[in-house]
């Protein structure tokens, strides 16, 4: 394996104040529990607004450059030309504070990012990066078909690990086929990092009656580590990225990863048990990266609004989530019903969600 920290800090989701702005106070807090757990696998990117800048105040300006790992990115849909790949390589070492990546990812491909990789020769430049010693460890994130990872796979054997959506309530779903992406990596033997193992939070807190599923089995274990073991348990997983917002929450995966215990058959059972109470509930599979929030013309907080939909449908009707659905739809955002349908947000998700018609159903729950 490339990494020996099962546990890596994804730093798509950390703290901030109510103005968006991040709190250095408690990133720091949070790297340093981390490191001091002995993990050392810090995840960011080029397109988290602000995470390179803190990573660089909370980890490399406080430990030495040897006792950690930093994996970041290069997104496809900031290109405009091919001088833009060595720009935002070299403005991402600089924000970051550090003279080499340990592990650099083309973010996101999936066929339409895939097509400007080629046109931009950017696989050629990661190896290129890598043959003087700026990169480590070339890879990419994935989101698409496992018919189109095996071909990206036999196109570039050149790259060393991939990173992949992996969760239990992705396992069998049909659009992103979490179980057979990772079998794809393991027939070309690449290890595999983790994103999505709590599906944005997703999996980390449910109705009291599926909680109580897992509670009647064991009180003592967080509704979040089932999901952080059952990926952990799978072969060829090199590191599982949790995008923690809170101490709490790093605590929480802390302790379930220093002291990692595999499922057995009968945690399996539960947890399939879960899944499929969890997938008779019509949700909205968001996962909060917010990729289709900065290009909106209205500036619609939409993963906010389906975490208000997706509230209610599991937990029942409240004044609570018709407040939070108001918070996000005051001052310059815009109200679900106001969408203009322009389809920027739909070609950005990862998720490939039918955002739009996705609004619809919001507005007809929200906007009465």
């Amino acid at each position: 394996m490339l990494s020996n920290s099962k546990l890596g800090f994804g730093l798509m989701r950390l703290p901030k104040d109510k103005n968006g702005t991040i709190i250095q106070e408690k990133v720091n807090t949070m790297v340093d529990a981390f490191m001091k757990s002995g993990f050392t696998y810090f995840d960011t990117a080029y397109a988290y607004a602000g995470s390179e800048k803190a990573m660089k105040k909370a980890l490399v300006e406080r430990y030495p450059r040897e006792a950690y790992t930093i994996a970041d990115k290069l997104p496809a849909w900031k290109l405009k030309d091919e001088n833009d790949v060595q720009r935002i390589f070299e403005e991402s070492l600089s924000l970051s504070g550090v003279d080499y990546f340990d592990f650099y990812l083309l973010h996101s491909i999936e066929k339409k990012h895939y097509l400007t990789y080629e046109k931009y020769h950017c696989f050629d430049f990661i190896k290129e990066m890598k043959k003087q010693g700026k990169i480590k460890n070339i890879g990419f994130s994935f989101h698409d078909t496992p018919e189109f990872l095996d071909q990206v796979l036999t196109e570039h054997p050149e790259v060393d690990f991939v990173q992949l959506q992996l969760n239990y309530l992705d396992w069998n779903n049909g659009v992103i086929q979490s179980k057979k992406n990772l079998e794809i990596a393991r027939k070309h033997h690449k290890p595999v990092v983790v994103m999505e193992p709590i599906k944005g939070g997703t999996l980390a807190s449910f109705s009291e009656d599926i909680e109580q599923i897992y509670k009647n089995y064991d009180s003592s274990k967080s509704i979040a580590s089932w999901a952080l073991r059952f990926i952990a348990s799978k072969e060829g997983v090199m590191t599982i990225l949790s995008g923690m917002s809170t101490l709490e929450q790093m605590n929480d995966n802390l302790a379930t990863m220093s002291n990692f215990v595999p499922l057995n058959n009968e945690e399996y059972k539960l947890v399939d048990q879960v899944t499929k109470t969890v997938l008779s509930k019509p949700t909205i599979p968001c996962t909060g990266c917010r990729y289709c929030t900065p290009g909106c013309p209205l500036n619609i907080q939409i993963p906010d609004l389906f975490t208000a939909y997706n509230s209610q449908i599991l937990y029942g009707e409240s004044s609570r989530y018709q407040t939070w659905y108001q918070d996000h739809t005051s001052d310059d955002h815009a109200k679900a019903n106001q969408c203009l349908k322009c389809g920027q947000c739909e070609g950005v998700c990862p998720q490939h969600l039918k955002i739009i018609s996705l609004l619809k159903e919001v507005s007809n729950v929200f906007d009465k």
